[in-house]
């Protein structure tokens, strides 16, 4: 994309969301949202300043604005939404979400958690939810593609849930789990030193 025309684009994306980038600095969660803007710009190598790539991100990222509206909530959001809108088969419904949220392709993913730490990354597909109660996330969890975590299960720091796993019980802190031929779930501990070399 050229410059001029990413400008252009940046030009007519800022008309529309001119009442999003007010809410960004006075809402109650500014500073949660914010963080957010932080997170998404780094993982997607934005080199914007904050307003600006925030902008950028509500302009050409849907699953951002579903976040973004998960922050703001009510019927504000609704009519927002109307002139930016939400990515249609991306179900956000958890109860708590910590800063730093990315979620990437996340088309057909269903989230409904008791709660979910900062810096979490949920890819696609994923299906979060309910079954006799609503799984814990902790902070700095990766979740990748196809992944199913039901019930009231606690996900722990620095875990990776595979593709495909389906999880149903407890996962301690810094492991990966993938999916395995026996019912049974396998995982093996990590460490978070390490962590960014194994992705």
């Amino acid at each position: 994309m050229s410059t001029i025309f990413k400008w252009i684009v940046f030009s007519l994306n800022l008309l529309r969301c001119f009442p999003h980038l007010i809410l960004l600095y006075s809402h109650r969660n500014r500073r949660i949202m914010k963080a957010d803007v932080e997170r998404w710009l780094a993982e997607l190598k934005f080199p914007y300043s904050l307003p600006v790539g925030f902008i950028f991100l509500l302009g050409l990222v849907p699953e951002f604005r579903n976040l973004f509206y998960f922050r703001i909530k009510g019927n504000f959001a609704n009519l927002l939404s109307i002139v930016c809108p939400r990515m249609k088969t991306l179900i956000l419904d958890s109860k708590v979400i910590g800063e730093g949220l990315v979620i990437r392709h996340g088309i057909g993913s269903g989230i409904s958690a008791e709660s979910i730490g900062k810096n979490c990354t949920i890819y696609q597909q994923v299906s979060i939810g309910y079954y006799k109660g609503f799984p814990t996330i902790f902070d700095n969890v990766t979740i990748y593609p196809g992944a199913v975590i039901m019930g009231k299960v606690k996900i722990g720091n620095n875990a990776i849930i595979g593709a495909n796993s389906s999880v149903f019980q407890d996962v301690p802190d810094n492991c990966t789990v993938y999916p395995a031929r026996s019912m049974f779930m396998k995982w093996k501990h990590i460490n978070p030193e390490t962590r960014s070399q194994e992705r």
